[in-house]
């Protein structure tokens, strides 16, 4: 499980990024690149940040994670790279 959530949480972090990169991109051309480009990325992204949560939640139950460290890791989800360094901080010595 924690060997998906690290992989769920880079996905995300990509995610994220390629949307705002997308996004800043597409802001002055037509609508119908909308369409093509930005909706389905943004889909993406969207059930990639659920999915995160869940196994945030799912993690910390099992690696026993305290509270502070649950509200750290969902905060992340919020902040553009740091998923990135969640994986490296919080998930680098857990066993796979």
């Amino acid at each position: 499980m924690i060997k998906t959530f690290k992989i769920v949480a880079i996905l995300e972090g990509f995610s994220y990024l390629f949307l705002f990169a997308n996004m800043l991109i597409t802001k002055n051309i037509n609508i119908d690149l909308y369409k093509t480009i930005l909706f389905p990325l943004g889909m993406a992204h969207g059930v990639l940040f659920i999915t995160y949560l869940i196994l945030a939640l799912v993690v910390k139950v099992k690696v026993k994670w305290s509270v502070n460290t649950f509200l750290i890791v969902c905060v992340a989800s919020l902040i553009p790279f740091a998923t990135f360094y969640i994986e490296k901080k919080y998930l680098k010595n857990e066993n796979i």
